[in-house]
């Protein structure tokens, strides 16, 4: 009969996961070996190896978990019956905006490290990501019904993204604007202009 997984299986799975999307995210995937995870990980290689069998098998499992946690939150908001469709979008920005402050080191390896990828896993990733993007367009689409935004609802989808998924690059810890306080304006902005942006409570 075979042995099942022990309790702490997902714990120490996460913590590898999460220890090697820093590794990554800082070193760069190239630079990082499996030895690297391990220390940080304060694992022996060979405990290493029980969980992922190989370095590609680590940047598959945190872009696939990054990107399965963006398309739960999407059907999470498409399942709320009673928001407006303006409300759904905002919600929608501010759920992923708040989802990539707790995962910066999943979402750098899953923009600069997908393309380490072989094909196949490259592909299968990607098209993840295509769902959540298709979910932000839908919500786009349907904030002004017959007019540009259904009509331009992927572009203008995709320039949203642009003002979201680079914020890991200029945000600086303990800086003035946080998450949660740059959420609000980035929905202020794009859905009503610079006109619309409100400045935050300090």
């Amino acid at each position: 009969m075979p042995r099942g997984r022990a309790a702490t299986y997902d714990d120490q799975s996460g913590l590898i996961l999460a220890q090697a999307a820093q590794l990554f995210a800082r070193r760069g995937y190239p630079a990082t070996s499996m030895n690297q995870v391990a220390q940080a990980c304060q694992l022996s290689k060979a405990a290493l190896y029980h969980y992922h069998r190989d370095k590609s098998s680590l940047l598959i499992s945190i872009a696939e978990t990054h990107v399965a946690r963006l398309e739960a939150l999407v059907a999470d908001e498409e399942a709320v019956p009673a928001q407006s469709a303006e409300e759904r979008l905002r919600r929608l920005i501010y759920r992923i905006v708040e989802e990539y402050a707790g995962a910066q080191d999943a979402h750098r390896v899953l923009t600069d490290d997908v393309r380490f990828l072989e094909d196949e896993d490259r592909e299968r990733v990607l098209d993840k990501e295509r769902l959540v993007v298709q979910g932000f367009a839908r919500a786009v689409a349907a904030v002004h019904p017959g007019g540009a935004s259904e009509d331009l609802a992927k572009p203008l989808t995709m320039l949203l993204f642009g003002m979201i998924n680079w914020m890991f690059t200029w945000m600086k810890p303990g800086g003035r604007l946080d998450h949660a306080t740059i959420a609000p304006i980035v929905a202020d902005l794009f859905l009503g202009g610079i006109g619309a942006v409100k400045a935050p409570e300090r």
